[in-house]
């Protein structure tokens, strides 16, 4: 017999270390020919980051994303930004590229408040101009004030580093502030119990996650379906065996992952409530779209057998055994 059942889990999760300094640097520089150089520690290993960082600097800069380059990861060259891990590369090093591109603007600022014959507070820089806030038929493109920058031996350069305030835990109550900022995330999932084989069939996910801003929504989507599939992984089919130290199952033969072939259908809703702290209100999203997916599998089992699990993966053959043990006890009764 087979039946359906629908899950919820909920997650907050902690974006960066735990109450630990957490820094990230980065350099800019705008060349002549109006592109721009970033330098950035932060290693993209598929998430994004290398777009979503260009993206910053690009619209503090006024310019197009397509201008800026990239430089990430080569530990000859780039200034540290700690591990991509913990969801925070968006929060910390999204920061740090945003206060170095802010110094460099502020350069630029300079030099198109005197080629406009303004004051720097009524400049504004956009659409690869710079204008007067006061008179926006009064302006001057960003290749002219490149160009009047060379005339001075002026160099459009910016460096900052971003660490987010935290409070360490108190070695006695263990109370504090270990996270600048936080993500919340809600899945919902729907399953078909084959109870007579003991499989687990994923209908659906519906995932609502608060990103704060999505810098790159397409991104955030993708990353939201993945972290989905990591966690239906981990509810249901992956499990290591370990004997005497020894992986028993190392490789995908026996050890079983997802397939493109087994994505179910997954619905991510993106929630923007704006993170004051972080880089146009962005914060991460990694970790957070594969923590609550297990819960809500594991709930929707629950509720279309009524066989709760304090154990994953559930398996096949441990489906089948709960089912089996019910009955006798059922049959016992």
């Amino acid at each position: 017999m087979k039946k359906k059942g629908i899950g919820i889990g909920c997650m907050w999760y902690g974006i960066g270390n735990t109450g630990l300094p957490n820094p990230a640097a980065a350099f800019v520089e705008v060349h002549s020919d109006c592109s721009v150089t970033v330098l950035t520690g932060c290693a993209d290993i598929g998430q994004g980051s290398n777009t979503v960082l260009a993206q910053i600097v690009a619209e503090t800069l006024g310019l197009d994303y397509e201008d800026v380059y990239v430089i990430s990861a080569d530990t000859g060259v780039t200034p540290e930004a700690g591990a991509t891990s913990a969801s925070r590369q968006t929060y910390i090093s999204g920061n740090a590229c945003r206060k170095a591109a802010e110094m460099a603007k502020q350069t630029i600022v300079e030099v198109a408040a005197g080629l406009l014959g303004i004051p720097k507070d009524e400049v504004i820089i956009k659409n690869k101009k710079a204008y007067s806030k006061n008179d926006i038929e009064k302006s001057v493109t960003l290749k002219e004030i490149m160009g009047a920058c060379a005339k001075k031996g002026v160099l459009v350069v910016g460096s900052a580093y971003f660490n987010p305030e935290t409070t360490a835990l108190d070695p006695e109550t263990m109370e504090g502030s270990p996270y600048a900022t936080y993500a919340f995330a809600t899945h919902v999932a729907e399953v078909e119990v084959n109870t007579a084989t003991g499989e687990v069939k994923l209908l659906r996910i519906i995932a609502a996650h608060d990103v704060g801003k999505a810098i790159n929504p397409k991104l955030v989507e993708g990353q939201i379906e993945g972290g989905c599939m990591m966690g239906a992984g981990f509810a249901l089919l992956e499990e290591l065996e370990l004997r005497n130290g020894e992986i028993q199952n190392p490789n995908f033969s026996t050890y079983l992952i997802y397939t493109a072939k087994d994505i179910p259908e997954i619905y991510p809703i993106i929630v923007e409530d704006e993170e004051p702290t972080g880089p146009f209100g962005a914060k991460g999203v990694g970790e957070p779209a594969l923590i609550p997916t297990a819960p809500a599998i594991i709930n929707a089992i629950n509720n279309a057998v009524g066989i709760r699990f304090t154990e994953i993966p559930v398996t096949q053959e441990r489906l089948i055994k709960k089912i089996s043990e019910r009955k006798g006890g059922e049959t016992n009764g």
